[in-house]
Order: C-alpha cells, then structure tokens, then sequence
C-alpha cells in the first residue's frame, strides 16, 4: 500500500504547521522545507480547508495554521478522508470494475480487511504525537531554524 502524493504532502503540512504552531505559516515556506511543489499544495490546502484542520487567511499577511490544536487532529480521520477516493484496487471501483474473476474472488475481502486494519492503526493517532518532542523534526521543519528561514511577525 501506498499514499498518494496528495496525502503525503497533506500529512507534511500538518507537521509544518504543528511544529509552528502559533504562527501564521505561508505557502512557500511550507512548499520550500516539504520539498513540494506550490501547485500540488494548494490543491492539498484546499482539502485540509475543507476538512476542518487548518485555517487559511488571504492578503498580505495571509498564511494557513492549524484550525484546532495538534492533541485534537486525528490523523487517521485526515488520511481515511484524502485516500477514501482512491479505490484499493480495481475491483474497489464499483461500476469501473472489469475484473473477470470478481464476482468469485475472496481476495477483495481479505484486501478489504487489510485496508481497515491499515485505517484502525492510524485512529486516535493525534498530529501531536508525530511533532512534540521531536526535535529532528523541528530542526527540519521550524522556521527560524532551517537554512534561509525567516521569522514571522505575529498576528494575533
């Protein structure tokens, strides 16, 4: 199994964002220290929007943070709800399913179960549990501390 490029950059903006929390964080910085292109993480911050997690702000001083804090986004909830659309395997896809052997395949129920299992590990997993006490991931992650960082003024 495997993210999709959508998820992965969703999961490393939430870190970007947890290991800053409290500041207003700009797209380009996020873009700059997750090694991701400013046009895929728009579409990703649009999504995050959606979902609740993070709150953006337009203009000049404009950004995203988090909309709640790390200890309450769970991050099984964000990757069930990005991966969700993306049908496992082609016998997942309803009506886009040409397998010839599905209708007697046990494999699609096994595969099944283990996309679940995969989805259960990750329930009740806070944001906070991947960015406090981490200080590899902050030394990548913080600004201030990454190579060509700048402080931000505060907003609030």
């Amino acid at each position: 199994m495997r993210l999709t490029l959508r998820t992965n950059l969703a999961m490393r903006t939430l870190m970007f964002c947890a290991v800053n929390d409290g500041r207003t964080v700009r797209k380009a910085e996020v873009a700059r220290a997750c090694n991701a292109s400013e046009n895929h993480l728009a579409h990703v911050i649009v999504l995050l929007g959606q979902q609740g997690v993070i709150r953006t702000t337009r203009g000049r001083n404009g950004g995203l943070r988090l909309a709640r804090p790390p200890g309450e986004i769970d991050i099984g909830a964000v990757i069930r709800a990005l991966e969700s659309s993306v049908p496992f395997a082609e016998c997942f896809e309803g009506a886009e399913n040409h397998c010839p052997i599905a209708e007697h395949c046990r494999l699609r129920g096994v595969l099944g179960r283990a996309v679940e299992a995969f989805y259960a590990a990750l329930d009740g997993i806070a944001l906070s549990e991947l960015t406090t006490a981490n200080p590899g991931l902050s030394a990548v992650l913080g600004l201030g501390t990454a190579p060509g960082a700048r402080e931000l003024p505060r907003l609030c």
